[in-house]
This record gives structure tokens, sequence and C-alpha cells, in this order.
């Protein structure tokens, strides 16, 4: 389903004149259609980062549903603009009465009630172990009979893809040997997921390719893997020769594209 993203920041008074902003929103919507997101539901979003995927499910849940994010992050996270500042622009819109933003806020500790759906929108790289991960699919799958992910596909399917699957690779080996925050600590993938997923009684119903090859995180992310190449050297020197060929390869085409994206919907049994 195409959105009028133009039209939707038009009428909320979001972000208008903002091409990257609309890049960004284009994909999360198209995200949402993939969830099966309707109106009156309410829905829980762990990982919201800065709204995007917000504003798309509080659209698409329309006035009578709701919306709850969560973060872990504090408000002064984030670049161009923190956490706390997207979350202002967007709760001081009409889409705003539809949300509730809680920062800082651990979903494993958190009180927590029932849900239609609970969202994972591109955030299961922020974490740092597979156990962490395991841990909050058995707290979902209390409180939820359905999960919806979204997550970078590491299956690229073209040469200027390749160079984003090699920033992400050498990232999160950089997140191996370096104590960082950065957005990326640990890769999961489709298999992955859904191995812990079974483990807790989710069952995949749903899979889905979305296409994210003209966003522009690939070459975001390109830039930062060079930016810490030369850290690397803390680290043993196999994985300096390794980090060294995803450089390599990443560097021999100029032209970047982002990952796809995968989706996955797990239903409780």
């Amino acid at each position: 389903m195409e959105h009028d993203i133009q039209q939707f920041m038009a009428t909320y008074g979001l972000y208008e004149g903002n091409d990257i902003q609309a890049t960004q929103l284009r994909h999360r919507f198209a995200l949402v259609d993939a969830f099966h997101i309707t109106e009156g539901m309410r829905v829980l979003e762990i990982g919201c980062g800065q709204g995007d995927t917000t504003m798309a499910l509080a659209k698409a849940v329309g006035e009578a549903g709701h919306v709850t994010a969560i973060d872990i992050a504090r408000g002064d996270y984030g670049a161009p603009m923190t956490l706390q500042q997207a979350h202002d622009v967007i709760t001081a819109s009409t889409l705003g009465e539809r949300i509730t933003f809680f920062l800082e806020t651990d979903f494993l500790t958190m009180e927590a009630d029932d849900y239609d759906v609970i969202v994972l929108s591109h955030c299961l790289w922020y974490f740092t172990s597979r156990e962490q991960l395991s841990a909050y699919f058995a707290k979902m799958a209390q409180l939820s009979a359905r999960i919806c992910i979204a997550e970078w596909d590491l299956a690229f399917t073209s040469l200027a893809q390749r160079n984003h699957f090699c920033a992400v690779s050498i990232l999160a080996l950089y997140s191996a040997f370096i104590e960082n925050d950065g957005n990326i600590q640990q890769l999961f993938g489709k298999s992955d997921i859904r191995a812990i997923a079974e483990q807790h009684g989710l069952i995949c119903q749903h899979t889905q390719t979305v296409d994210a090859s003209y966003l522009q995180d690939g070459a975001w992310e390109k830039d930062y893997a060079t930016h810490v190449l030369p850290e690397f050297t803390v680290a043993p020197t196999s994985i300096q020769a390794l980090v060294q060929t995803y450089a390599d390869v990443m560097n021999e085409t100029e032209d970047t594209a982002s990952l796809n994206s995968f989706v996955l919907q797990f239903q409780a049994l």
C-alpha cells in the first residue's frame, strides 16, 4: 500500500520539508503495512528510538487505538535530533494524542498491561546478547499473542547492498572488542530470531521482505564503519585482518544501497 508521506507530514505538522525524514517514513509505513496493524489496536513498541515507526503505528491505529512506545536510552541520545527532541515534536502534534513515550525504560522491569500486538522495528541489533533477547521474548509472550519484528536482512541481493552488509559486519565486530553505545551490538538474523521465539511458544505465521534499498542507512553505516577502523588495533591480529577484508570489499564499489528489511510475525500457540 502506497502512502502519501508528504500529505501525512502536512496533515500532522511533522517534519515538513525534511526529505530525509520523508524517506525514512516511507519505509516505516511500509513496515507497518506488513505488520497488518488495524484501527483500534493497543500497541506496545519496544525500542522506539526517535519515533519513526511510532508515527506510522499511530496513524494505523487511528483515534480509537493507542501506541505505548518505550526505549531504554536517555533523552539526550541520538543525532541530529535527540530522542527527547523528536518525541516532543511528535507529542505536540495531534498524532501525539495516540502515543505515550517512555524513555530510560527497561522492558524487563517495567509494569505492563496486555497488548493486541508488540512491535520491535529495527532495534534488535541493539541487544548485547542472545540471552537478553530471549528474556524479552519470554516477557512479550506473556503480554501479547502477537509479536511483529522488523530488522535488516543480511541476505543482500546486490553489490551495492553488499557494502551495507560489510559495514554492519565491521560494526558488530567493533562492539565485540570495543565497548561502545552504537546501534549495532550484535547481529541477529531471521533463523536465530525464529529459534529464540519458538523457545517461548511463539510460532512464525508470516514472513515478508520489504524493500529498503533506497534508504540512507547503508551509506551512514558505511561512513561510521570507516570511522572506527583505526580503533581495531586493540583486537587480535586475526580480527584486524578480517575487518580489513570487510573494509576492502566494502570499498570496491562506491554506490551503496541499504539492505532490505525482513518482517516476521509471531503468534502464540
